[in-house]
């Protein structure tokens, strides 16, 4: 399956995500996206830098991520997964050995059913190399 089936069949076609993006670990290459949804690189970054903040309070914690400029408060943050709301709408980010699956869902999908989509996908990726 092409890296866009992903995006198209596995996230966007679950009906939890409406945007999503899967680019390779470090957040520089996009491997590839919904159609009009983007993320700066910058922001990327943030996101992928804090997979490796082992500060008490995380960064992203304290100031929350942004995507396209607009603010998300993040609610969760590990090592390999990251979960922020901007109001009822989320972002729901992991990270696999290869890649990094970002997913945006919209106001009527719940945050935690969201997660279980890209969390879905991201397990057959690491069980596949990626």
């Amino acid at each position: 399956m092409s890296w866009q089936a992903y995006v198209d069949q596995s996230l966007v076609g679950t009906g939890n995500i409406d945007k999503a993006i899967i680019c390779d670990a470090s957040g520089k290459t996009i491997w590839a996206a919904t159609t009009g949804f983007s993320i700066p690189e910058a922001e990327r970054k943030v996101i992928v830098d804090s997979f490796t903040d082992s500060a008490e309070t995380k960064a992203v914690v304290a100031n929350g991520i942004h995507i396209n400029g607009e603010k998300y408060i993040t609610l969760d943050s590990d090592d390999t997964s990251l979960k922020a709301k901007k109001g009822k709408e989320g972002i729901i980010v992991i990270k696999t050995t290869q890649a990094l699956l970002i997913g945006h869902h919209p106001a009527d999908v719940q945050t935690t059913v969201a997660y279980s989509s890209v969390a879905e996908l991201a397990e057959y990726l690491v069980k596949v190399g990626y």
